[in-house]
């Protein structure tokens, strides 16, 4: 199943990118990726569920992002990583279904698999402050 939530991620991510990068529309281009993939059901609808909330939260989650990583513009930051940070924000702050290590790892991997050398250890350096504020706000 991990296999499955990891592909349904990268979907996601994929689809995010597109979005952002060109202003395609977020329905079709995650059908369009969904169909060239064999996901199970479940994770067709893990992948639409991490796009529509991204989409939908997108304006809460670049506030996030910058409250984070105050040095680097929500703008300036490269297309990939700002959408894996968006992606994993989501599921850690909003979207609850996964733990909070489980979000960070996978968003990590997904920087070492799409993004810059540089990637990973931005993205788990700015994840691993919203998991502080998230045991901060539990204790």
């Amino acid at each position: 199943m991990a296999g499955g939530r990891r592909k349904a991620r990268s979907i996601a991510l994929q689809a995010l990118y597109e979005i952002d990068a060109v202003g395609h529309d977020p329905e079709v281009t995650l059908n369009h990726l969904l169909e060239e993939t064999k996901l199970t059901g479940e994770n067709v609808s893990f992948a639409q569920d991490l796009v529509r909330g991204v989409v939908r939260y997108k304006e809460k989650l670049d506030a996030h992002i910058r409250r984070f990583a105050p040095a680097w513009p929500v703008e300036q930051i490269a297309v990939i990583d700002r959408n894996i940070l968006r992606l994993a924000i989501f599921e850690v702050l909003l979207d609850n279904r996964v733990p909070v290590k489980v979000a960070i790892n996978e968003a990590v991997e997904l920087a070492k698999d799409f993004g810059s050398d540089n990637s990973p250890r931005f993205i788990n350096g700015v994840l691993g402050a919203v998991s502080a504020l998230i045991k901060d706000e539990k204790s």
